[in-house]
């Protein structure tokens, strides 16, 4: 989401009470808007074709099918995800923007060949008894997913937020409207539509991507060359999302806690629809990370190191640099707050909540859980942003592993625990995380001058 802070400042010079409304309103859309949307719009699909799909179980299919297809494509594309958005940032700054279109394409052409490779392998090997169209669809759709990914942080190094906003508008309201008119054939009918809202999603983000950056050259893989691509990013990116996911996949397969859907796909009743729900409540989080930490933080890092480059006194830098460190502390400080205050809503409005959702009262002890698990997954967003920032992929790879290993871990151990632990594997991984998080944080920005000027090389 670097330089979304350009459009917040803009915003936030009028300096009023609606403008300050306004900003916090535009980041909670930039933010939270294409995956609200994408959830929404799986969740809309599956109550239009309530009753118009038989048999019903198809509509589960549908979603469960929608579910690995998005997980399954974020795990995988989190190898080229950050190490590509970085060498677009770095070409960016060097204002070398011939680059950007061709490199994207050889992005979008490595994407394609080993998505579509894994696609096409795990669809004949996994799934014989499903229909010749399912699993084309499916392939479509993953491969589609993929490059999505790719192309939506690649949109957002440039700052295209409103555009990818509407993107995935028109994209998820192409999916839910042609639902209506194909769910008649049932779950290829509603994959169908799934896979041509995001077709439509995809050619708008190239066409985008094109008019920003046009070039004469069409693919060019320099992003791959020693010195241009962070290795380590790529382990960021990978871990980060398995441990988004490393849970959700503990329950699916366990035998306790899952059934069977689809061919090899499995679901678990009792823990997928309270983390969805505790999800919705990260919006706040999301907006405040994005206005605290994408402009107060932001300015002053620039400004820091602007003065570290154009050689500045000492005392002017080191007023700087505790301007940005006191930045990067209220802005997690008000991410915990905000969450705080969430986390306290959702428990008093808790069973409301699942009584208007007509959800049984037994999820609601599994949704306290996962709520604050979801607002811990806001707080360590907040400190990985600060780090990356400051380039310590060492430090990124830590706490991500820290994330995925805990996550695993503690995971397994409440399944054999029994229902009551059931939640508390994801939260506690997020809890450590985050801990150590803001121990190694608070350590980085006391020794910054020292590791800004003396451990360069």
């Amino acid at each position: 989401m670097a330089g979304i802070g350009f459009e917040l400042r803009k915003i936030l010079k009028r300096n009023s009470y609606f403008a300050l409304f306004q900003a916090y309103s535009y980041a909670g859309l930039i933010s939270s808007g294409p995956w609200v949307l994408s959830i929404l719009g799986v969740l809309f699909i599956g109550l239009l074709a309530f009753g118009s799909v038989s048999p019903a179980d198809q509509i589960t299919q549908f979603q469960v099918s929608v579910t690995y297809l998005i997980a399954t494509s974020l795990i995988l594309t989190g190898v080229l995800q950050l190490g590509f958005t970085r060498y677009t940032a770095d070409r960016l700054f060097e204002k070398d923007d011939s680059r950007i279109l061709p490199n994207l394409s050889g992005a979008i052409f490595i994407t394609t060949v080993v998505s579509g490779t894994l696609a096409i392998f795990s669809l004949l090997w996994l799934f014989p008894a499903q229909s010749l169209l399912y699993r084309a669809l499916m392939l479509g759709s993953f491969v589609a997913l993929c490059n999505i990914w790719i192309t939506t942080l690649f949109l957002s190094s440039i700052k295209a937020y409103k555009s990818i906003l509407g993107l995935f508008a028109l994209g998820y309201g192409i999916t839910v409207i042609g639902s209506v008119w194909l769910r008649n054939y049932g779950l290829e009918g509603l994959l169908g539509c799934f896979f041509a809202g995001h077709v439509v999603l995809l050619t708008g983000m190239l066409m985008l991507s094109i008019k920003h950056h046009p070039s004469t050259r069409y693919v060019e893989f320099d992003f791959l060359l020693r010195g241009r691509m962070f290795y380590s990013l790529l382990l960021v990116g990978v871990l980060y999302n398995l441990g988004i996911w490393i849970d959700k996949f503990v329950f699916w397969f366990h035998p306790d806690t899952s059934q069977a859907i689809i061919g090899p796909l499995r679901a678990s009743v009792i823990y997928d629809l309270p983390i969805f729900l505790a999800y919705l409540a990260i919006i706040p989080g999301m907006a405040v990370f994005l206005v605290r930490l994408e402009t107060d933080f932001v300015e002053y890092y620039e400004k820091f190191f602007d003065a570290v480059r154009q050689g500045g006194t000492l005392q002017h830098i080191e007023n700087l640099r505790n301007e940005m460190v006191y930045s990067a502390r209220q802005g997690i400080l008000e991410i915990i707050k905000i969450q705080s205050i969430t986390v306290l809503i959702v428990f008093v409005a808790g069973p409301a909540l699942l009584d208007l959702l007509n959800i049984s009262s037994l999820y609601l002890s599994l949704l306290y859980v996962d709520v604050v698990s979801a607002s811990l997954q806001v707080v360590l967003l907040g400190i990985l942003n600060v780090f990356f920032y400051l380039d310590q992929r060492r430090i990124l790879i830590l706490l991500s592993a820290l994330f995925v290993a805990g996550n695993l871990v503690f995971t397994l151990l409440s399944i054999s625990l029994g229902a009551a632990f059931y939640g508390y594997g994801f939260a506690l991984s997020l809890l450590i995380a985050v801990i150590t998080g803001l121990r190694l944080l608070d350590r980085k920005l006391e020794n910054l001058e020292y590791e800004t000027f003396m451990l360069q090389k």
